[in-house]
């Protein structure tokens, strides 16, 4: 395996592993509030779809995109509903969002494209365009520093690099904020955030809604940038891979970069090397499809050791007369 090679596979571990990164943090949020939300693969799905939708109708990747986040938000209010202000099982809300969003998504598309619940292939400014960086085409000749910068860290979309800078900027939020501080205190001790006289329903449905924004805008780049439209079924279990990374990286938001990435890696390698030919055996490509989901749930199983969750988390909070 050469350098080049390695390069590129590296670049496609961040793109692939990009959406998983953004869902990962808005498990993140919610989670830490005391919501858990199964739902995240649901509200990426519509969120994908309505993304490219709207991108189609529009020619623009930008409205699709708030698009996309709108209808996560609405799916995440929903849940919000449920699950803080009607008290219902977290569980079976976020479970009814992924059924809502498979079935409403392809009848949507069907009625409105007739393309068997796809949309027209995205193009031109209907999709988000990679961002050069500066000085990449100067520095890309250099041996070594030149592909990594040229190749590794340039050419991506904006929001690969959002998603990337809204790792620190997720710590930084939780742990040098009093917002991040009464986030972290609801998923811990309600009651006790209650009594010193702060709203425990408001800031747990702050954090439902910025894990909304945080999955619509992982749905609006799997259609609009990592593909070129939306397809049933795209999000391929990646709500529920970002949850098992989120209890890997044991709700830290540096660990769950890192989750997110090995991911990334795994399903990079498994779409480079299909139909490896071992002369008297060839892997099917169908194995390498499903390899990264066997191998990170191995790992994340394996390695996660003793992960201990918010104490609050789950519970719907009832207030004491």
């Amino acid at each position: 395996m050469d350098f080049l090679t390695i390069i590129q596979i590296l670049d496609s571990t961040i793109r692939l592993g990009t959406p998983l990164l953004l869902a990962c943090l808005a498990g993140l949020f919610s989670e830490r509030a005391g919501i858990f939300d199964i739902g995240l693969e649901g509200k990426m799905l519509m969120a994908a779809f309505s993304s490219a939708a709207a991108a189609a109708i529009s020619g623009s990747a930008w409205f699709g995109l708030v698009v996309g986040i709108t209808s996560s938000v609405v799916l995440s209010g929903i849940h919000g509903l449920a699950s803080i202000t009607f008290k219902g099982n977290q569980l079976i809300s976020g479970v009814a969002i992924n059924f809502l969003a498979a079935g409403i998504t392809v009848l949507i598309a069907q009625y409105l494209f007739e393309q068997g619940g796809r949309t027209p292939s995205l193009f031109g400014a209907g999709r988000f365009p990679p961002v050069e960086l500066p000085f990449s085409s100067l520095i890309a000749p250099i041996p070594l520093i030149g592909p990594v910068y040229a190749e590794l860290f340039s050419g991506h979309s904006v929001i690969v690099y959002f998603a990337l800078l809204s790792v620190p900027g997720t710590w930084w939020i939780l742990y040098r904020t009093r917002f991040g501080l009464r986030l972290r205190a609801v998923g811990q001790n309600p009651s006790a955030v209650d009594t010193a006289g702060i709203n425990v329903e408001q800031l747990r449905y702050a954090a439902v809604i910025i894990c909304g924004l945080f999955c619509g805008i992982a749905g609006a780049y799997l259609a609009t940038a990592l593909q070129a439209g939306f397809v049933k079924d795209m999000t391929a279990g990646r709500g529920f891979i970002a949850l098992a990374a989120l209890i890997f990286a044991k709700w830290r938001p540096w660990y769950a970069l890192w989750a997110c990435l090995l991911f990334g890696f795994l399903q990079a390698v498994a779409l480079r090397y299909q139909n490896i030919d071992f002369g008297a055996f060839v892997v099917p490509v169908q194995l390498m499809d499903v390899l990264p989901y066997v191998l990170t749930v191995v790992i994340l199983a394996g390695f996660v050791g003793k992960a201990i969750p918010p104490r609050a988390g789950g519970e719907p909070y009832i207030k004491e007369r």
